[in-house]
């Protein structure tokens, strides 16, 4: 009985091992993923996941991320504690090892199928037909200023104005989506399911806005942040939703959406965030020039920069570095070879959009 149980896990393995190189090598088809995954399955799937988890007051794939944790160091402090007292078989060991192969197994699986094969989509550089290049230091000085221009007059045109409840937010983001559609018929937002995280305050820390949970099909938003910056960050998040996998692509969704929003709010946010990226890479390039951009700035918006800064500084540790490191190399294990800075590459996108349309 005991060689069947055996042979039962080895030939689970085996199986399951064999369908996560079946999606590797789906995954090397762009066009097939683009065609029938992302424009079809993912669709359904994404859907689906968000009526279930949509009308929940509270993240649950936080409290499953909550769970899991607890597992893990319960699982942790078992094995410590037979190692210690010497508990530990050959036989204990294999049959551990054989458990952790299944689930990470199950994970690979799991993520890939219900997301992750999103990652080699053809994305928006197919549906809008962009071209996104190297760019010249001038095309960049160039867009930073109508960036200046947009961001100035937005907040001007806020003024005083309070931000409302997240809820609101959240719906408001939808609404963009639907307006965004009509010219862009591909971002369909139909079931709102953005949700804030749970775990805020750790993220202020761990230096993270906002993420997709690829197994229960909700946003979350870290809400804890300065109120100007989370209109983008949902729209961002969204994107996600919508699958598009790549960070920059997730952006330019973001930037294509919340400009369509008739939301100030909105509007603030996205060219508030896009005049950050596109002067940060002139920092690189002409330092002089990117901050004689910053004096451009309206009052107020000097005024928002300087709290977004004082945030950062408040929340400034040790860990962060060390947790964008890990970050970054996930992201380039998923078809993002840039890592982090794969989100500054909304920049490129956003000038070849500029430069084929005529207009941000």
């Amino acid at each position: 009985m005991e060689k069947k149980d055996k042979k039962s896990v080895w030939k689970k393995i085996l199986i399951l091992l064999a369908v996560a190189i079946v999606l590797k090598i789906i995954s090397s088809f762009p066009f097939f993923i683009e065609r029938y995954y992302s424009s079809v399955v993912y669709t359904t799937i994404s859907t689906v996941l968000r009526i279930i988890t949509g009308w929940l007051p509270f993240s649950l794939g936080d409290v499953v991320y909550a769970l899991c944790v607890i597992w893990l160091i319960i699982r942790l402090y078992r094995t410590s504690h037979a190692t210690i007292k010497r508990r530990v078989t050959r036989e204990s060991f294999f049959r551990s090892f054989q458990r952790s192969i299944v689930i990470i197994l199950w994970i690979y699986i799991l993520f890939n199928a219900l997301w992750g094969l999103n990652y080699n989509r053809l994305g928006i550089e197919y549906q809008l037909q962009l071209e996104p290049t190297n760019y010249s230091t001038q095309d960049l000085k160039n867009i930073i200023q109508e960036l200046i221009a947009k961001v100035n007059n937005e907040r001007k045109q806020l003024g005083g104005q309070t931000y409302p409840s997240n809820t609101v937010i959240f719906s408001q983001a939808k609404e963009a989506y639907g307006s965004a559609k009509r010219k862009y018929p591909f971002l369909n937002y139909r079931i709102e399911s953005v949700k804030g995280s749970l775990y805020g305050f750790f993220g202020n820390y761990l230096g993270f806005l906002g993420y997709y949970n690829p197994f229960t099909g909700e946003a979350q938003v870290n809400v804890t942040v300065p109120r100007f910056v989370i209109p983008f960050t949902v729209c961002h998040e969204m994107g996600h939703q919508l699958g598009y996998g790549d960070e920059d692509e997730a952006n330019f969704v973001g930037y294509l959406t919340a400009k369509s929003s008739k939301e100030n709010t909105f509007r603030y946010s996205v060219y508030f965030e896009l005049f950050a990226y596109a002067n940060r890479e002139l920092y690189t390039r002409d330092s002089l020039a990117a901050k004689a951009n910053s004096k451009l700035l309206d009052t107020l918006v000097k005024k928002d920069i300087l709290e977004y800064k004082k945030f950062l500084r408040e929340h400034h540790n040790p860990i962060e570095p060390f947790i964008t490191l890990l970050y970054g190399n996930y992201l380039k294990a998923n078809n993002q070879p840039k890592g982090i800075e794969t989100y500054d590459e909304v920049v490129s996108w956003l000038i070849a959009y500029r430069k084929k349309y005529g207009d941000l």
